[in-house]
């Protein structure tokens, strides 16, 4: 165990350091990409003609290979973090822009027209009733764009070293030291899982009420329904009449 967490000192960093570098480089390329598609999805609800077309042009920048952006972005960025984390706020949108126009065109139209007679704008309908009746949408779509960015950080160990734990990587093949790589892998795929825990997390916490649990809920009903029925009381047998009556 203790060559699996003994990291190569020309990474210049600790085992806990590369982690909080890798989610520093994954994280906020997807804050900045949420930021970005927010209003441009808002603009896709409401001129429909522009969702095709925006659609469109993140699915081909999604298509472009982070590799080909990297060399292009190093003449102005350079070696540097930026060069990794344009690429993936870019790469988010083709994600997070369906997420968001979906979950805010779920909004039922009698809602909207509630807000609407109750004197609020535009900017504040989308704010304040769209948006919060589409959290679900959205965190679904966050959920994806941050594993997806996780992973795709590991590629910066092909720019001077800006690749977190992928740079582990590169250090397991100039070393001879398989232990790295599966140290890269397993760290990277745990720190994928407890974001997507955290993100569920927030989601239940922002939406209470939406159902938690199905296995449960016909159970629930039924002791609902056995609480609300008034308990039959239990009718005396009538006794039998005799076969003649006693003449007065």
């Amino acid at each position: 165990m203790n060559g699996f967490f003994d990291i190569p000192s020309d990474l210049g960093n600790t085992y806990f350091g590369l982690i909080g570098l890798h989610l520093r480089e994954a994280l906020l390329p997807v804050l900045a990409g949420l930021l970005l598609a927010l209003p441009i999805a808002q603009l896709c609800v409401r001129f429909r003609w522009l969702y095709p077309p925006v659609l469109g042009v993140t699915t081909v920048f999604y298509a472009i290979p982070s590799l080909a952006v990297f060399v292009v972005l190093i003449d102005y960025t350079g070696q540097t973090e930026l060069t990794v984390m344009i690429p993936l706020a870019v790469y988010s949108l083709v994600v997070l822009v369906p997420a968001i126009v979906d979950g805010v065109r779920s909004v039922p139209e009698e809602t909207l027209a509630a807000s609407t007679a109750m004197g609020f704008g535009p900017v504040r309908r989308y704010l304040q009733v769209q948006l919060p009746i589409a959290v679900p949408a959205i965190l679904a779509g966050l959920r994806v764009a941050v594993s997806a960015s996780i992973s795709l950080v590991s590629v910066g160990a092909l720019i001077g070293n800006q690749g977190a734990l992928g740079n582990l990587l590169a250090d397991a093949q100039k070393y001879g030291r398989p232990e790295l790589a599966v140290n890269s892998v397993l760290t990277t795929a745990v720190l994928a899982i407890l974001c997507d825990a955290a993100l569920v997390l927030v989601r239940n916490l922002l939406t209470p009420w939406m159902p938690r649990g199905k296995g449960k809920r016909p159970k629930e009903a039924a002791v609902r329904q056995e609480r609300s029925e008034p308990e039959k009381a239990e009718l005396p047998e009538t006794p039998e009449m005799p076969e003649k009556a006693v003449a007065r």
